[in-house]
């Protein structure tokens, strides 16, 4: 019995790893998270940092290019005019006779994240410096769409690292979400995945992401509560270790 949960849980720790160095990053970055201490990784140094489930939809990063853009538009209009016709509209009429095609670049633009590489951005970015004290950057504006829905997802975003000699551009922290956010998401999944791009690029002592955000998919359909947000954080490292910054991290993102 002990044999086996050994095995289970070297197995898990090994899938976290792999999954995480699925971003892009080069060599260097991704050596840094390999030979991080534990304390940055998240108490116990594995699963509290996100678990294998949660990290397989991160292994590749899925990107498309400009070209792929103009081959799919045609199709994607074509999508738009069925819907039309399907919601009983005329597609012909005068008011609709572009909208295929304005919902299809529309649609395009909000997902551009699929068009860029979390390494594009930080290249030259990322910079050696003997500082030691928590950076936040927060109330950082976010778009996104439900990925159930098809329906926008908006709030806030509060970022929160502990440098270990190294910082990063503050721009690209907002860079960095912009990335992730014009995907189809979830919010729990988007809130993750800043944080562990940050960690694998800084190789911090730790990282604090909260999210609060408006959901349509509630807000227009469903239950229709009009004022409910959806607040999901992600604390690694000594964010997740230590409450006293834990504590500091949250008390200045609502100051």
């Amino acid at each position: 019995m002990e044999s086996t949960k050994q095995t289970q849980s070297e197995n898990e720790t090994a899938g976290i790893d792999t999954a995480m160095n699925g971003l892009h990053f080069d060599a260097r970055v991704k050596s840094g998270w390999s030979t991080m201490p534990k304390s940055a990784r998240g108490a116990g140094g594995s699963s509290s940092a996100a678990s294998p489930s949660a990290m397989e939809s991160w292994r590749e990063e899925r990107t498309r290019s400009v070209e792929d853009n103009e081959m799919s538009l045609p199709s994607i209009a074509a999508a738009y005019t069925t819907i039309l016709r399907g919601l009983g509209e005329d597609p012909q009429r005068q008011g609709l006779l572009k909208t295929p095609w304005r919902a299809a670049t529309a649609m395009q633009f909000f997902t551009k994240g699929y068009q860029e590489k979390i390494i594009d951005v930080l290249n030259d970015a990322i910079f050696d410096e003997d500082h030691d004290e928590m950076v936040i950057v927060k109330d950082i504006d976010m778009f996104s769409m439900c990925e159930h829905h098809l329906v926008p997802i908006f709030g806030r975003v509060h970022i929160g690292y502990l440098p270990n000699k190294r910082v990063l551009g503050l721009s690209k922290l907002a860079r960095i979400v912009e990335i992730y956010s014009r995907r189809l998401q979830v919010q729990e999944r988007l809130t993750k995945q800043i944080a562990v791009a940050i960690t694998e690029a800084l190789q911090p002592a730790g990282v604090g992401v909260v999210i609060e955000a408006t959901h349509m998919c509630m807000v227009m359909r469903g239950v229709q509560k009009m004022n409910s947000k959806t607040v999901t954080s992600t604390m690694l490292g000594v964010f997740r270790e230590d409450p006293k910054t834990r504590d500091e991290f949250l008390t200045l993102i609502r100051s």
